[in-house]
């Protein structure tokens, strides 16, 4: 009768080690080596991650490319959106895509700043703004234009109800405070005024009030 053979231990003993063998046979200086590496791998997603997200979550005004201005008259403009010209002395003068509720700081920012020549203190940075309006930043001895001279006053004394600040529709007669920020709210939703009947929208106008300032106001 054969024998049966006994079983090769130098065959099992030469059998190659699985991963997790090998790791913990290896010396301790090797296993803190490798933890130091998933350590440092770890940290370098986690700052492209958060990168990722900061970067995903800020705006920046956007330039509207000149080929792309024709289509932007026709378009619905949202409430958070307003576009602006920016001309004269800045650095960058071109049509603008701004945030809702920006500011004439805001437009002379996304142009680039102020030129060498500017003006500064003949503009008013900290009036708000109002889709499709021109900003026209003067040089140092010339005189403002008309239209831009008050803000929403143009030179023969009327106001623009797409521009004008709550304290220069406050001008208007009957028009309180109240009125004014009604008025500059509805703007801020609806975009411009496209007729001056529209202001029988507004909250507190109506026909009788609509008739006495008519003749005191542009768009």
């Amino acid at each position: 009768m054969a024998r049966d053979n006994p079983p090769n231990s130098a065959a099992d003993d030469s059998s190659p080690d699985g991963p997790g063998d090998a790791y913990a046979r290896a010396s301790p200086r090797a296993r803190a080596m490798v933890g130091a590496v998933v350590v440092v791998l770890l940290v370098a997603l986690g700052i492209t991650v958060v990168v990722g997200i900061v970067q995903s979550g800020t705006s920046s005004p956007e330039v509207v490319p000149l080929e792309e201005a024709s289509g932007v008259a026709g378009e619905d403009v949202s409430a958070g959106v307003l576009y602006v010209h920016v001309s004269g002395a800045v650095a960058r003068p071109g049509l603008y895509r701004l945030e809702g509720g920006a500011r004439l700081v805001d437009a002379v920012a996304a142009a680039g700043g102020f030129a060498e020549d500017a003006d500064e203190a003949g503009v008013n940075l900290a009036r708000p703004l109002s889709d499709g309006e021109q900003i026209v930043v003067p040089v140092v001895g010339q005189a403002p234009p008309a239209a831009s001279a008050g803000g929403g006053t143009t030179a023969d004394a009327r106001v623009n109800l797409n521009t004008a600040t709550v304290a220069e529709l406050d001008t208007l007669p009957r028009v309180g405070p109240a009125i004014a920020q009604r008025i500059i709210d509805w703007r801020t939703s609806n975009g411009r005024f496209s007729a001056v009947d529209d202001l029988l929208s507004v909250p507190g106008i109506g026909e009788k009030m609509l008739e006495s300032l008519r003749p005191l106001v542009v768009l």
